[in-house]
């Protein structure tokens, strides 16, 4: 069974049909630079190419970097204002000429690490960052998703988390991996004290590196364990969602 999933990220938008028993790709990855200013149009065209790219002719799982209820964008940190209050479904449908399920990209990289990934057959509350241009969040309890949780947006000396956290943020400031972890081990320690995980599991394209950073952060009971799926996850997990919301499809 396979089903197209296409990531929208700050930098990229990348996507790829995937194999929904494995998690696997089933193709090689299409991947076209982040419109900027990244505005609704110019993205949903960039899908609708990601799509005719896999000749897809089904429907498609898409993430967004934000909160969506209901297909609707309500929230535009690092994205144009213009998505808020988007029917941003409806936009990429148009665009696509496919049925879309849209869906936060941090709880869609979520969905696949806890079904595939570091977070299987973990019960208990469970916490999954992705730390690219912000910091995304995924909550489980008992293995179901609590959507649209924006956790990089927690307030450390006052600032989002995300601008001092991010993978982003310690490439501007050109951060060492001890001082990045350092800033790391203030926020998921802020982060611990307010919904006491069982598991935090690092996700994001950073998380190849995990054994230059993880070993250094201190103060956090929680064990801190990296992403199976790595840059791929939100991919993996958009797919799943379109297939959740079409069953026949997937089984097709």
């Amino acid at each position: 069974m396979r089903m197209l999933g296409i990531d929208i990220g700050g930098s990229g938008i990348k996507g790829a049909p995937v194999d929904l028993s494995t998690g696997e790709l089933a193709e090689d990855r299409y991947r076209v630079a982040t419109p900027q200013p990244s505005e609704p149009g110019p993205v949903a065209e960039v899908v609708a190419d990601v799509v005719r790219h896999f000749g897809w002719d089904g429907p498609v799982g898409v993430t967004y970097p934000g909160v969506v209820i209901d297909g609707v964008t309500l929230s535009a940190a690092n994205v144009s204002e213009r998505w808020l209050g988007l029917d941003a479904a409806s936009l990429m449908a148009d665009a696509t000429g496919r049925d879309i399920t849209l869906l936060n990209d941090a709880d869609a990289a979520g969905v696949a690490e806890m079904r595939l990934g570091a977070g299987r057959d973990r019960k208990g509350t469970v916490v999954v960052l992705t730390l690219g241009t912000g910091i995304g969040s995924a909550l489980f309890t008992d293995g179901v998703l609590v959507p649209n949780t924006e956790f990089g947006h927690i307030e450390i000396r006052g600032k989002d988390a995300e601008v001092r956290a991010s993978a982003k943020a310690r490439e501007e400031h050109d951060l060492g991996w001890e001082r990045w972890a350092k800033r790391l081990s203030e926020y998921m320690a802020r982060l611990e004290a307010l919904i006491s995980p069982s598991l935090i599991i690092v996700g994001g394209g950073v998380s190849k590196k995990a054994d230059r950073f993880v070993p250094l952060i201190e103060g956090v009971r929680a064990p801190i364990v990296p992403a199976r799926l790595v840059n791929n996850a939100g991919i993996v997990g958009a797919a799943m969602a379109a297939a959740a919301a079409h069953p026949a499809e997937a089984a097709r």
